[in-house]
């Protein structure tokens, strides 16, 4: 399926507007590090396809231009004596047009040089092979941003680094070690640096804040170079011996292993569509839920995982993981991975529970370390779905354990566990008095029920009773006059002022309408908050017929997600940010499945595509892709830890998933044309089908999903056992 994917999807952005924010990542799944080239330098949106420079091939961990990089540097061939100390002097035309943008490869030829390179990764590193075709004597430059270390070994052709950059970290010593090797002989007396004023100094030390390094070789003119390249979090030996596993292999024998690995992933869903577009943007969108989390653990000798603890600032045993932001990614990423890579979602697990033993609470944002960034504790919903589908039962005391921390205990230290844990648990809701506290509270009941979900599966009864009628605290900030959630004061007062469109202050990234209806586990009871399902279709019908207004007052100015959404005629929907993802699914609640259909089709149709505006707004870790992915598909995971998934309307005309246990899960559709909006028949393994919802088990049962699309909505009464889950019964 890698034919199908460019991975310049998504990356046509600025800072005032975002096309996916995404990066044209060349890796294998998972991996330590992540490839990427480099059209300009500054700040955190170092790459545009619609640039004509190249200014290097760039080894990065950024998980999101917001988040920043760390432990990064730039590779960049070059071939002539008129470069000095700067990216600038390097850089050269390219032509995106003719270039190679895979997840297995990326191919670039430097028009000012006359040199084709071409990159392949590994977990720890990477083959780059350099063609040179001129008379000019070839060369390589490390471009090293913060601080660095390099030693070159003309002898043994080998460069090692040490490079001390990143965005935040709680290690101000972390950083990455690398080994370079090089198959031709190195020129040591045109190898070295320039000053600042464009002096050239011998050298095969260096050391500083953002030093640039050349290295040339000898009877390269017209030749072909490889490099090879590895890297560790733990030291030089360490990076040797990732290299001594992975890089004994040629260029083209690394290629195909790591186009083996990707398709082991993209070939799990197999889609079929007389569309290719489609199918296009599905895999390339299939790919980037693959990227992250990143490993953060090695190998040792023994072949046991350890990894650098920021925290204690030592090596420790076990396995880590980073990069990841569970606001995000707990909606759709951890929900696909239950069924089609379970293994790799337990391993993840472990290193969370890792980070949970070293820091005493459950990560939230890690970039490399914890960020402590967004609402909420939502690893908790990435627990319960695991819980509920068996993955890491024997996780499950413990997790159990750190969630409850979380739940109960205030952290001393910035930016882990819950904001205002103590007034939550005292008052029933987040006061006012804390930023974006509507979110807070909103996310703590939906935690609260995920703590529930773990309780019971361990039968710790009293627990699970506890939480499952915390889980319900939602209610203390509904609105009934106006029907919103709204921020409230320690006095019980609702904050005074209130606009349906302003966007900040209590709510994150949006107004109340994108915000207040996270009630996941609970939409039966959010109905009976506004009085009745009529009521309720009607608030949700009005959501998606407002003109897409907004106002700035929490922030003092637009914010690109306010521009996202006010860029496309989808009303207050704003799919472009996550608190979203589900609103689109809120007519099955209510029993208005057509409604739910057409607003689904018109988003994936309308919002998504291949190419380099791709995505409606940031794809944060592989979450947005997994909401077209699970869409695509015919059904969505409303509420991870229920074990259901709120069927829509599904995309391609067969869809057929290689499940974990052996099984296929198969989807069909008939009459699937554009015109088609709405379900009118579903059958399930050939019986009729009336529920709204699918199992968990049903999927892994691997059963057959027939639907027919038709042109006009078809409307009956449902009763409450084909209603999708919700604590509060019908």
């Amino acid at each position: 399926m890698l034919h199908y994917i460019d991975t310049r999807q998504g990356t046509n952005n600025k800072y005032t507007y975002s096309n996916g924010n995404a990066l044209p990542y060349t890796a294998v799944p998972f991996g330590m590090n992540h490839f990427a080239v480099q059209t300009e330098n500054e700040g955190s949106w170092y790459f545009n396809p619609n640039d004509r420079v190249f200014q290097g091939y760039r080894l990065t961990h950024q998980p999101s231009p917001w988040m920043g990089d760390f432990a990064h540097f730039l590779m960049t061939p070059i071939a002539d004596d008129k470069i000095r100390g700067t990216v600038f002097t390097c850089q050269s035309s390219y032509r995106p047009e003719e270039a190679t943008f895979k997840p297995n490869y990326v191919k670039v030829k430097q028009q000012r040089y006359n040199i084709v390179s071409e990159l392949t990764p590994t977990c720890y590193g990477a083959a780059i092979r350099v063609k040179y075709n001129s008379v000019q004597q070839a060369g390589f430059v490390i471009n090293a941003k913060q601080k660095s270390q390099l030693t070159l070994d003309i002898k043994n052709r080998t460069l090692s680094g040490f490079f001390n950059n990143y965005s935040g970290c709680r290690d101000e010593n972390f950083g990455i070690y690398a080994v370079l090797t090089f198959d031709k002989e190195i020129d040591a007396a045109s190898t070295g640096y320039y000053d600042s004023e464009g002096n050239f100094t011998q050298a095969t030390e260096l050391d500083g804040t953002d030093r640039h390094f050349v290295i040339r070789f000898l009877d390269c003119e017209r030749g072909t170079l490889l490099a090879k390249l590895s890297t560790s979090y733990i030291g030089f030996d360490q990076a040797s011996l990732n290299y001594s596993r992975e890089l004994e292999f040629s260029f083209e024998e690394l290629k195909e292993q790591a186009a083996d690995k990707w398709n082991h992933y993209l070939n799990k869903i197999k889609v079929s569509d007389r569309d290719e577009e489609k199918v296009k943007t599905f895999y390339t969108c299939l790919y980037r839920m693959f990227l992250f989390p990143q490993r953060f653990y090695e190998l040792n000798e023994n072949g046991e995982p350890i990894h650098y603890n920021t925290t204690a600032k030592e090596v420790q045993k076990g396995i880590l993981y980073t990069n990841n932001g569970f606001w995000d990614t707990y909606k759709t990423v951890y929900p696909l991975y239950s069924l089609i890579a379970p293994k790799e979602y337990e391993e993840m697990m472990q290193g969370y529970l890792n980070s949970y033993r070293e820091t005493g609470f459950l990560p939230k944002w890690l970039s490399p370390d914890e960020r402590g960034l967004m609402p909420g504790t939502l690893i908790d919903a990435v627990i319960a779905d695991a819980a509920k589908k068996g993955i890491g039962m024997d996780m499950m005391p413990e997790m159990l354990e750190a969630m409850l921390t979380a739940a109960t205990t205030q952290s001393q230290k910035d930016g882990y566990g819950r904001q205002g844990t103590i007034d939550y648990l005292k008052y029933g809701y987040v006061p006012l008095d804390y930023h974006e506290s509507v979110n807070h509270t909103l996310d703590y009941a939906y935690s609260d029920f995920c703590i529930s979900q773990v309780a019971s599966v361990l039968n710790k009864t009293d627990v699970a009773e506890k939480y499952k009628q915390s889980s319900l605290n939602y209610r203390n900030i509904f609105d009934k006059e106006t029907g919103h959630m709204r921020a409230k004061s320690k006095d019980g007062e609702f904050r005074p002022g209130f606009s349906d469109t302003s966007w900040g202050l209590d709510y994150a990234e949006g107004s109340s309408w994108q915000n207040g209806y996270a009630v996941y586990h609970d939409f039966q009871g959010l109905i009976n908050e506004h009085g009745s399902s009529d009521k309720f279709f009607e608030k949700i019908t009005e959501l998606c017929n407002k003109a897409p207004d907004f106002d700035v007052k929490g922030y003092g100015f637009e914010i690109h997600e306010m521009s996202e959404m006010a860029a496309v005629d989808f009303g207050q929907v704003a799919i472009s940010n996550q608190p979203s993802f589900h609103i689109p699914y809120l007519f099955n609640y209510v029993g208005q499945p057509a409604s739910s259909q057409i607003v689904i089709k018109q988003i994936m149709t309308h919002l998504f595509n291949s190419g380099y505006d791709g995505f409606p707004g940031d794809e944060d870790n592989g979450s947005m892709s997994g909401w077209y992915v699970f869409s695509s598909m015919g059904f969505y995971p409303v509420c991870p830890g229920s074990n259901e998934y709120v069927l829509g309307i599904p995309l391609f005309d067969s869809v057929t998933v290689e499940l974990a246990n052996g099984k296929q899960l198969q989807v069909n559709t008939e009459n699937n044309n554009p015109q088609s909006n709405f379900v009118s028949k579903l059958e399930v393994d050939g019986e009729k089908y009336t529920k709204l919802f699918i199992t968990h088990e049903d999927i892994m049962a691997g059963k057959t999903l027939d639907f027919r699309l038709g042109l006009a909505p078809t409307h009956r009464s449902y009763s409450a056992d084909e209603l999708p889950f919700s604590l509060t019964k019908k």
